[in-house]
């Protein structure tokens, strides 16, 4: 996953709000947003290859979601999955802060990452580059994609204002269906390149750095692979989620309010 928007404690009915695009290599082996067979409160989608996931909930009020970290001057080289933290934190009972401190002796032994987790009362960010850090999520609306929180990308200031004025609007005071999200889903499928003088330097080069820069990436063997929107209300979460093929085809899409418990 590589741009998620959040607003955290800064709207009356959404405590947590998300909406989120993952990035991925279309050949990888991965399932639709599910319930998880061995951990049944579990919902998202499943990476069928080091199997563990961009982004999933509990109906135990439980979130987690990660991106990686792109750092052309350095080839990824760890042996633990990044989706295994999302699986592990989703599945358990440690809280946002435990486990980011649980998990800083050995998080330089996963691929580059940076992670949000939600216990039902906190919202943490940890990191694992270029230095091993965590840190509480202040209220307000903030971005993640593949550089420092909140770094100031082209993409992640789209998707935040996207945010922000769906949040604004009538529709959010509203019961949501899959129609009313639109909006979010629209400035989640933005093709249109950043300018170059607004491109961050991740050490890719300027063509990758054009190709990477909208919030949806369109590619034959490389890009968007879904866009997801996470509403989390005092007794439900809604999680939406449009899947894509190669060169961005429609692959499908899902809705689902899944009580709390």
């Amino acid at each position: 996953m590589c741009l998620i928007a959040i607003s955290w404690k800064d709207h009356p009915r959404y405590t947590l709000a998300l909406i989120a695009n993952r990035d991925e290599f279309h050949g990888r082996p991965a399932v639709p947003a599910g319930f998880d067979p061995e951990s049944p409160t579990v919902y998202g989608g499943r990476d069928l290859q080091a199997g563990g996931s961009w982004l999933q909930v509990s109906t135990r009020g439980r979130l987690a979601a990660v991106t990686n970290v792109r750092d052309g001057s350095q080839p990824e080289t760890s042996p633990r999955s990044r989706g295994a933290l999302v699986r592990d934190f989703v599945r358990g009972d440690v809280d946002a802060v435990a486990f980011a401190a649980r998990l800083a002796p050995i998080a330089k032994e996963h691929g580059r990452y940076n992670l949000l987790t939600w216990d039902g009362e906190s919202l943490v960010f940890a990191t694992n580059h270029a230095d091993v850090a965590s840190q509480p999520v202040c209220p307000g609306i903030h971005a993640m994609s593949n550089g420092a929180f909140d770094a100031a990308w082209p993409k992640s200031g789209h998707a935040t204002r996207a945010l922000r004025t769906w949040l604004e609007s009538p529709a959010s005071s509203r019961e949501v269906d899959a129609s009313s999200l639109e909006p979010l889903f629209a400035a989640l499928g933005d093709t249109l390149p950043a300018p170059d003088d607004a491109l961050p330097d991740t050490g890719i080069g300027l063509e990758m750095e054009r190709w990477l820069s909208p919030p949806f990436v369109r590619g034959e063997r490389y890009g968007t692979r879904c866009s997801t929107v996470v509403l989390v209300e005092a007794d439900a979460i809604v999680f939406a989620e449009r899947r894509f093929g190669p060169s961005g085809v429609p692959r499908g899409e899902s809705f689902m309010r899944l009580s709390r418990s």
